[in-house]
């Protein structure tokens, strides 16, 4: 049995259903990330493991014991928010304390393990200052900080990096997932911050509408998206519509070329599917090891630092390329003439 299980979980209010038939699985000491655009049901979902919400119909179990009706304190799950909940009026090392005052924990034990707390974050000497002295950063993880003290079972973190600044996220998300495998403990994640689910994450929940669309490793849920909605949600795309000419072979006609996919298609022969590759899947030029070259325009170049993302038309297909900024590159102004090309073996079969 798995450490913490939710086994058809529902969720409605009123008369809408926000979170429909949830079923997830996660294993101890696992890095779980819900991801999805905002209203998909992700912290409607994180709610109900925290205990905030119960409900409608479907079972929670944590640790193998059915936790579906307790109330919040009962469980030992530690909640990190988005705006940090720090109280004002007391200083780091109280506010990581708090729960563990709440809880009767000794003094002495109760403040050795503040000062093991501050150490883990890395702000040793910073337990006398109050939240208004810190910055975001700091606050988020004294946050973190006193969500781990109390020694939870579960942690659960809601978009603790979205009210901060770029470079801040990104060290920010290092140290959680730092602190995570150091302690071990099991972590549910939401974020709408695509980067930050494939980036620190073990396993990746897809949501969309309430359902979870696709559940699996980063690689897989960004390489083989098993739906529209994960393949265009997750990264950028380049579509084409292809009429398939054999669906047992898997051969079909795109932008006018026969081309042969990895596997068959679903599709009957005559009529119409969506393939799809990322644009680091396109090269300008006729690549080795690419079957389709297609005459495209530039259209437009964009520099990212060390990506240059280019847009060219290729007939009907507005495509983007990225290549990397390697000394000495120099991309091809809008106008240009050029072919682009990329291999059958990358392009993405789009379901429903």
């Amino acid at each position: 049995m798995s450490f913490l299980e939710l086994s058809h979980i529902e969720k409605s209010f009123g008369t809408v259903k926000v979170v429909k038939d949830f079923n997830l699985s996660i294993e101890k000491g696992e890095f779980i990330s819900l991801l999805g655009p905002s209203g998909c049901g992700k912290t409607t979902v994180l709610r109900m493991l925290a205990g905030f919400e119960t409900p409608t119909s479907g079972i929670v179990r944590l640790d193998g014991a059915d936790v579906t009706h307790q109330r919040a304190n009962q469980r030992r799950i530690g909640m990190v928010f988005q705006s940090y909940a720090l109280f004002p009026n007391l200083t780091v090392a109280q506010n990581i304390g708090f729960g563990l005052k709440v809880a009767g924990v000794p003094k002495a034990e109760a403040a050795a393990r503040v000062t093991e707390m501050l150490s883990l974050i890395g702000l040793p000497e910073l337990g006398g200052r109050y939240p208004f002295q810190l910055s975001g950063g700091q606050q988020q993880r004294v946050a973190l900080a006193r969500a781990l003290a109390p020694r939870p079972k579960v942690l659960l973190l809601d978009e603790p990096l979205s009210a901060l600044d770029a470079k801040i996220r990104v060290s920010l998300r290092t140290e959680i997932r730092r602190i995570q495998r150091e302690l071990g403990i099991t972590t549910v994640f939401v974020t709408h911050d695509q980067e930050e689910a494939l980036s620190i994450s073990d396993r990746v929940v897809v949501m969309n509408g309430g359902i979870a669309e696709q559940v699996g490793v980063p690689a897989t849920v960004y390489n083989r998206p098993t739906t529209r909605f994960v393949a265009t949600f997750v990264g950028t795309l380049n579509i084409f519509e292809a009429r398939v000419d054999d669906a047992a072979q898997g051969r079909v006609t795109l932008a006018g070329l026969s081309v042969t996919l990895p596997e068959p298609v679903t599709v009957p022969a005559g009529q119409t599917i969506g393939l799809a590759v990322r644009p680091e899947g396109v090269a300008l030029g006729a690549a080795p090891g690419r079957d389709i070259v297609l005459p495209a325009e530039i259209e437009d170049v964009h520099f990212l630092g060390s990506v240059v993302r280019l847009r060219a038309r290729a007939g009907d297909a507005l495509l983007s390329i990225d290549t990397f900024n390697q000394s000495g590159f120099v991309p091809p102004m809008p106008g240009t003439s050029t072919q682009v090309s990329l291999s059958s073996r990358d392009l993405i079969v789009l379901g429903a």
